[in-house]
């Protein structure tokens, strides 16, 4: 089965740019277009995408705040890949503490567009660990939330969760984590469920915000 994306942006040259690279690939297949994120929620609903790509910035309803009511009000919601014109901006970190899969810029070559929807579809890896943790250095509160600490010690994680949260927050997938850590690949796959359980995580994503938020991981 192809992986299924919706494209929302408020430039109908950059949807049809990342129409054009996406279905050039056979595994992917873009089953609809909207101009805002206020259109999102029906869409998804009718179209039932694995992936929505994203505009961080659009005139009525942005990225960070689709991504807040998608999440609230869709049941078993897509990944979500926001896209944007700057790496290093406010609005991209907003977005993946409100529950975004990752994000995407829009001057991406070609190969990186297709391998960020892939990875976010798979959900096994984190897009860009660089890029989120130079992001949380920036934006985030670097331990000095302390709801973030407080739910990160509530979850009170074993010595082996926290070792491959910090191998996730680096960015490793689960089968390199298999590897760093001498153990099968369902093992880390068991693991990093519990892990996620135990922070009340949507994915590896927000996941490893929280280790930053918390302080647990330093983001520097």
């Amino acid at each position: 089965m192809p992986v299924t994306v919706l494209l929302v942006d408020d430039e109908p040259l950059v949807r049809a740019g990342l129409r054009a690279v996406l279905e050039a690939q056979p595994d992917i297949e873009v089953v609809g277009e909207a101009a805002d994120g206020a259109a999102v929620i029906p869409l998804v609903r009718r179209l039932r995408p694995d992936v929505v790509a994203m505009d961080v910035r659009m005139p009525l309803m942005d990225g960070i705040e689709a991504t807040r009511a998608l999440l609230r009000s869709v049941a078993d919601p897509p990944k979500i890949l926001v896209v944007t014109t700057f790496e290093n901006d406010e609005y991209v970190y907003e977005a993946l503490r409100a529950g975004a899969d990752g994000f995407l810029l829009k001057r991406a070559r070609p190969a990186e567009i297709v391998h960020a929807v892939r990875l976010v579809a798979e959900g096994e890896s984190l897009l860009f660990p660089a890029s989120v943790r130079q992001l949380a250095a920036d934006y985030g509160e670097g331990g000095a939330s302390p709801a973030a600490r407080a739910a990160m010690k509530r979850a009170a994680l074993t010595e082996r969760e926290a070792d491959v949260l910090r191998l996730m927050s680096r960015g490793l997938s689960n089968a390199e984590i298999a590897a760093r850590l001498v153990v099968g690949t369902e093992t880390v796959k068991s693991h990093v469920s519990s892990v996620l359980a135990k922070l009340g995580a949507r994915d590896r994503t927000q996941a490893v915000i929280a280790a930053y938020e918390s302080g647990f991981v330093a983001p520097g």
